[in-house]
């Protein structure tokens, strides 16, 4: 067998850290979008419901529910959110029972971080720059799958499922925190300066 195939065969389980991490982010992406698809279940049954996160005229969670954006594959994107964050605690509550698993297995785990990042993304700029609102239960989900996404794609360079460079695999090894931080505080400072004048004033 060649080594990469030795590689995609070869099982592997996370520390307790690490399947810490993806319950919570899981568990906090599943929270926001079991609000979110509750309060949207309300907003259809009484198009004049407030939801409880909107706050002002920029924090306004109902604004970015009632949006076409809110609904892009047909049905609420909180559902789908249900699901995904849903497999995704499955995944780190078997990894806290010491589960293992393959590498292609850690590669759809990865490739289907990408799809979720991507998606909300795309979501960080339809609410800042098309919807002009934000929903707090929305940015929970946003940072869980932000974290969720790096943690997930060091863990799979670093077991070299993904092969990559040995100064990126050290670089991971000792800071993967350092990418998610600044992932997370650049979505920060876009926010920030989109509405300076709204939270200056």
């Amino acid at each position: 067998m060649d080594a990469p195939a030795g590689r995609r065969a070869r099982a592997e389980g996370g520390g307790t850290a690490f399947a810490l991490l993806v319950v919570i982010t899981g568990a906090a992406g599943l929270l926001a979008s079991w609000v979110i698809t509750i309060d949207k279940f309300k907003l259809l049954e009484d198009p004049g419901f407030t939801p409880g996160c909107s706050l002002n005229p920029v924090v306004s969670c109902g604004s970015v529910m009632k949006s076409g954006q809110a609904s892009v594959f047909g049905f609420p994107n909180p559902m789908l959110g249900l699901v995904a964050y849903a497999m995704v605690v499955c995944v780190g509550v078997s990894l806290l029972a010491k589960a293992r698993f393959p590498g292609w297995y850690w590669l759809l785990l990865d490739a289907g971080c990408l799809f979720g990042v991507g998606f909300v993304s795309w979501l960080q700029f339809q609410s800042l720059y098309r919807i002009n609102a934000l929903c707090l239960w929305c940015c929970l989900a946003w940072v869980a799958t932000i974290l969720l996404f790096w943690y997930v794609t060091s863990f799979v360079v670093r077991h070299r499922f993904l092969p990559a460079p040995d100064g990126l695999r050290a670089f991971l090894t000792e800071f993967t925190w350092v990418v998610p931080v600044l992932h997370i505080g650049i979505v920060g400072m876009l926010v920030l300066t989109r509405w300076w004048d709204f939270w200056t004033s």
